[in-house]
């Protein structure tokens, strides 16, 4: 369903087993992204109301999930860590050109967005299944149905404001270039790398 052309190696999840506190503070900041990602884009593009619609309610969306993966941190004694490079994500934009149409920028946003949003729905859904803690892995099964979510409305959105055939070649360009990052990722307690 994701289209991704490299699945993470279950393994990886014996690396969040070991650092929980960890992947906490990190899915707690990717989340923050994400919701700034939102605001981004109405702030940059304030031209597509359907689009700024749903960044408003998808900011909204991820601040509370942040909130609850920060209530799941304090829970559990800690406090959020530092925040981390997200070698992932700057890895991805490397295949963006810079530059080009607004109309353009704006698909290569969606699109970087829509990947992650998969990447991050494939992960959740690996925690869900392999965790031995089991009221993480509900909490991952739950945030997993809201990814996918996230990840069809970013795709659908570059598909409706570019031109169809262009975005869907450039999609499929984006998925075999992040299974070579991914190659050389998932060896770290963070969501994506």
């Amino acid at each position: 369903m994701l289209g991704l052309k490299l699945p993470t190696d279950p393994r990886w999840v014996n690396i969040v087993e070991m650092n929980i506190d960890e992947i906490l503070t990190d899915h707690a900041y990717c989340e923050q992204k994400a919701a700034s990602t939102a605001i981004s884009l109405i702030v940059s593009f304030p031209e597509y109301p359907e689009l700024i619609q749903e960044m408003i309610a998808l900011s909204r969306e991820e601040m509370g999930h942040f909130k609850m993966v920060h209530d799941k941190i304090l829970a559990r004694g800690k406090t959020l860590g530092e925040h981390r490079k997200d070698e992932y994500a700057i890895a991805l934009l490397k295949f963006f050109p810079k530059g080009g149409s607004r109309t353009t920028q704006l698909v290569h946003r969606l699109l970087y967005a829509a990947l992650i949003e998969a990447r991050s729905c494939e992960r959740f859904r690996l925690l869900s299944e392999e965790l031995k803690d089991r009221e993480l892995s509900e909490f991952y099964r739950a945030l997993m149905v809201s990814e996918a979510s996230h990840y069809t409305m970013f795709l659908k959105f570059a598909r409706k404001y570019g031109n169809r055939k262009e975005v869907d070649a450039k999609w499929d360009a984006l998925l075999e270039y992040e299974a070579t990052i991914m190659k050389s990722l998932g060896t770290k307690e963070n969501i994506h790398g």
